[in-house]
């Protein structure tokens, strides 16, 4: 097991990424303290993991509250004795994309770059000073290939502040781990590409003749064709590749951007 014995907190647990990334940091032998400002979600998730041989713990956790991030990790390093790994799955807010900038209220631009780089500082930010005493830890950061879009793909997706979002968490990424290299802690930012697998039911596949469903088909189309793979990725995939960066065979790796984005974006990172 690649993260045996390892300590992992996981915040926006509740929701399909941090979900899926929970269930692999615990399946491959860490136990896991899940985070969420739904508690009863998080139970439920917590309950299925342990079920399942798993060792987690739930917590009702705001991220964006800075003595809220900074009490429940007091508590886990109290209960486990130390944080190796810190993941942040919370939602900025992708839903607000799909206007033109010059049509887009200042509120729903700024919103996803607040929630984006508030809760990233604040939990990278705890969990550093907690594996600064000791020496070591990961760091997981969670951005998308609206950092990266080609000139074809920010005309048609009109990415608005989610971009901009998503741009500034793997700049803040890239120096965390300037700072943090020196005391032992790597910091590793996951960029995906949409995964279908957390759209809303109704949205991809369901065969309903009404104009929004159509628009909906042609835009995965779209971006599957993009792609070198020809597919958009997985949340087994993210899971997996989060498990990989988390453990000690990504050990040399730190300030880097993980493409997971079946080669919708090839630079080089």
């Amino acid at each position: 097991m690649l993260l045996q014995d390892k300590t992992a907190v996981v915040y926006g647990a509740a929701g399909h990424i941090g979900g899926a990334v929970a269930r692999a940091f615990a399946a491959d032998g860490a136990r896991v303290f899940l985070a969420g400002r739904t508690l009863e979600k998080v139970r439920r998730l917590t309950t299925e993991i342990n079920a399942a041989g798993g060792r987690a713990e739930a917590a009702e956790v705001d991220a964006l509250n800075k003595q809220a991030v900074e009490d429940h990790l007091g508590a886990v390093v109290e209960m486990a004795g130390a944080v190796d790994i810190s993941f942040n799955a919370i939602g900025i807010r992708g839903d607000l994309q799909g206007t033109p900038l010059v049509e887009m209220t200042l509120e729903d631009f700024t919103l996803p770059v607040e929630i984006g780089i508030k809760t990233h500082f604040l939990t990278a930010t705890a969990a550093a000073r907690h594996m600064a005493k000791k020496g070591s830890g990961v760091i997981l950061t969670l951005s998308s290939t609206a950092a990266g879009l080609s000139g074809r793909d920010r005309v048609f997706h009109r990415a608005g502040g989610f971009a901009t979002a998503c741009t500034a968490i793997e700049a803040l990424s890239r120096t965390l781990a300037g700072e943090l290299g020196p005391q032992g802690i790597r910091v590793v930012c996951l960029r995906s590409d949409a995964i279908p697998e957390t759209w809303p039911p109704e949205f991809p596949d369901h065969p309903v003749e009404t104009k929004i469903y159509e628009q909906a088909a042609e835009t995965k189309i779209y971006m599957e064709k993009g792609t070198a793979l020809g597919r958009l990725p997985k949340l087994r995939e993210i899971a997996d590749a989060a498990v990989l960066m988390a453990s000690d065979r990504a050990s040399a790796m730190t300030g880097t951007i993980a493409n997971l984005t079946c080669g919708s974006i090839m630079d080089l990172n």
